[in-house]
């Protein structure tokens, strides 16, 4: 089934979003279904499979409300507040079995597509856990999500992950939005600096640091950057996402600098705290 997702002619999802949503989840289904034991850990992580496998099911659910205008207060946007509201949800809600964890997971996923299919009074901007966002940027959102887990689950069970060129460029609606919120005071304070990022085959955009103040200029890399840093798309979402380690990333050839201010390049993923 495929599906064009529109509430009305001033918005549409970008190309590809929404079977990227529904392909990542049918992916992570799969994946949760051929795991023969949920209690097994993740790797870098303080969850098992089931209970990474829940939180996905209940994040895919709570966008599925979101994008339907239902409110759902859910945290205050920081990291903390973040992780103690998904350790309550996880506590209340006790289903750790593969099977209905994992239809769970593409039931949501395809009720938030539905959702944005019918118009609501509420216009196409949503409250959400990270500030208010237009319902695109809310779909990037929850593809962004869905990868990271899905990368950990497929980790953890030792089978091939599901991020790939395609996929990062459909997150990047979500992550250039995001970045000035989620922005770390302690490592942004007193740093002046222009960076010019470039994904290999994608976007470009550009980090604009003074006073503590983040601005990110989707497609706009300033002309004179004091570091430019070209990624490989793939790397850049992991390292975004806390996932990868940058400096194993410069290691296998991933991530390139230069620029008057090269050794900025490092310090770059110290400025953000994974959403």
């Amino acid at each position: 089934m495929h599906t064009t997702v529109r509430q009305d002619d001033s918005w549409a999802l970008p190309d590809g979003l929404g079977q990227a949503i529904r392909g990542t989840a049918e992916e992570i289904a799969t994946l949760v279904r051929s795991a023969s034991d949920t209690a097994l850990a993740v790797p870098g992580s303080e969850w098992t499979v089931g209970e990474a496998a829940a939180h996905l099911a209940l994040a895919n659910e709570l966008m599925a409300d979101l994008a339907a205008g239902r409110e759902r207060p859910y945290g205050d946007g920081t990291a903390r507040s973040l992780a103690q509201a998904n350790a309550e949800s996880l506590a209340v809600f006790g289903e750790r079995r593969a099977e209905p964890l994992a239809t769970m997971i593409t039931e949501q996923a395809e009720a938030f597509l539905g959702a944005l299919s019918r118009p609501t009074a509420d216009g196409p901007e949503r409250t959400t856990p990270l500030g208010p966002m237009n319902l695109p940027v809310l779909a990037s959102y929850l593809l962004t999500h869905m990868l990271g887990h899905g990368y950990d689950l497929a980790r953890a069970l030792k089978r091939p992950h599901m991020v790939d060129r395609t996929r990062v460029g459909l997150c990047m609606p979500f992550m250039l939005s995001v970045m000035p919120r989620v922005a770390n005071p302690a490592a942004t304070a007193r740093l002046t600096a222009r960076y010019g990022i470039r994904l290999r085959g994608g976007e470009s955009f550009g980090v604009l640091l003074a006073d503590g103040a983040v601005q990110v200029t989707p497609g706009a890399p300033p002309q004179r950057a004091d570091c430019t840093i070209l990624l490989d798309p793939v790397a850049f979402l992991l390292i975004a996402l806390g996932r990868l380690n940058p400096w194993r990333a410069i290691a296998q050839g991933q991530v390139l600098a230069w620029g008057p201010r090269p050794w900025l390049a490092p310090r770059f993923p110290t400025l953000f705290t994974a959403p």
